[in-house]
């Protein structure tokens, strides 16, 4: 029988928290957000946080590495491209330990390539390593195509380390939709990019409602004169033994202004995963 299919009484009572969001770089009025990022980041004390849109100093500090020191993560930065002085990446926090890190770029096309790119990180958390990868693809409506060459290389990525005793767990801002061609590979409603290789989407499983991160609500995003659309995501990979991976919970996070200010134009995505 598959190794998920287990009695109630068999499934591990103990939970991972992993929280991904995008941070929105120095956009807006980016040293009034980062310490409403860095409240509700504390509100919310995630187990494991990946984010996109990080800043850093080129020959300096970075926003990532700010945020552990205050906050007591662990963490990992990928810069993807920087304007001579400031960079845009990626990151994860962690709770625990993080035993490796490692950076690939992302497939692209002539005329569209943003420079995007995709980060491991190896977490050594007490019951076990799992390995966390969070990336941002492009972004514009009418580059899906783009998008399944970049799904297909995260997914051969994933692919190469799946043979952890936990599932693989995938975050970011995907700039897509469910329904989307591109996370319909990912989920296993169009074809795999890697044989046997399917991910639960968190918030199909235990969200409620639309699960909006790009939302107008939010005034930041609303500037944009586009749809409310659900775009950022925790997938992870199969549930493994005793129910290892298995999402029990999933929120909207990162809703509310911190002292008069939105820390995003992005909501976060919270889920809850047996650990």
């Amino acid at each position: 029988m598959p190794e998920s299919d287990v009695g109630s009484r068999d499934l591990i009572d103990t939970r991972l928290r992993v929280l991904s969001w995008n941070v929105w770089w120095r956009f807006g009025p980016w040293e009034r957000r980062q310490p409403a990022i860095e409240a509700t980041l504390a509100r919310i004390d995630a187990d494991v946080v990946a984010l996109q849109e990080v800043w850093s100093e080129v020959g300096g500090r970075d926003q990532a590495g700010v945020l552990a020191e205050r906050l007591g993560y662990h963490h990992a930065f990928a810069p993807g491209f920087d304007d001579g002085s400031v960079g845009f990446g990626l990151a994860v926090l962690s709770r625990w330990p993080i035993a490796e890190s490692e950076v690939r770029p992302l497939p692209s096309l002539p005329g569209v390539d943003e420079l995007r790119i995709m980060l491991k990180a190896g977490i050594d958390g007490p019951r076990g390593r799992f390995d966390v990868f969070t990336t941002h693809l492009n972004w514009r409506y009418d580059e899906s195509h783009v998008r399944q060459l970049q799904v297909k290389a995260l997914a051969e990525m994933v692919g190469e380390s799946d043979g952890r005793a936990y599932p693989a767990i995938v975050c970011g801002d995907l700039n897509a939709e469910p329904v989307s061609d591109e996370i319909r590979m990912l989920t296993g409603r169009a074809a795999v990019p890697v044989p046997r290789l399917v991910f639960v989407d968190a918030w199909d499983v235990a969200g409620d409602g639309p699960g909006y991160t790009w939302a107008n609500a939010n005034p930041f995003a609303a500037r944009d004169l586009e749809a409310d659309r659900r775009i950022d995501y925790v997938l992870v990979g199969w549930p493994k033994a005793r129910g290892a991976g298995h999402v029990v919970a999933a929120a909207v996070e990162a809703v509310d202004p911190v002292d008069g200010v939105h820390p995003s134009d992005h909501y976060a995505v919270l889920a809850e995963l047996r650990y």
